[in-house]
């Protein structure tokens, strides 16, 4: 379970790096003016926005997966159920990274997010009963 909060620590940090290159490639090509950035506030080239929303997906949903990989690894730490559903979330993210910041099809990206998301939620419910019914 580690190895999997490792694998999503990883691709923030990923994604954080093509959002600072992106933003600084924007200011040195004169696509965005600078002043942009103080306040997020105005038009701005949809790689810009685009890398910046996927960066910001990393705070969104995975914070769940976090907290209840935590507790999972304090509280039922053999944990099959939940050691596959950590790491079908965390195929998920990638694949919703992938879709987001390439050809960024929505449909594709809800399905990679449904993914994703019910898989956290189970990982939830799954905790919830071993530990309190």
């Amino acid at each position: 379970m580690i190895i999997a909060m490792s694998a999503m620590v990883f691709l923030t940090a990923i994604i954080g790096l093509m959002t600072l290159m992106t933003r600084i490639n924007s200011v040195r090509n004169h696509a965005i003016n600078p002043e942009y950035f103080k306040v997020m506030n105005g038009e701005a080239p949809e790689n810009v926005v685009r890398t910046s929303r996927a960066f910001n997906n990393q705070f969104e949903l995975p914070v769940l997966f976090y907290l209840v990989t935590v507790l999972t690894l304090f509280l039922m730490p053999d944990s099959a159920l939940n050691f596959y559903l950590a790491w079908l979330f965390v195929f998920s993210r990638y694949v919703h990274a992938y879709i987001h910041l390439s050809y960024n099809h929505v449909v594709h990206r809800l399905l990679a997010f449904l993914t994703g998301f019910i898989s956290v939620i189970l990982m939830w419910i799954n905790l919830l009963i071993h530990n309190f019914f």
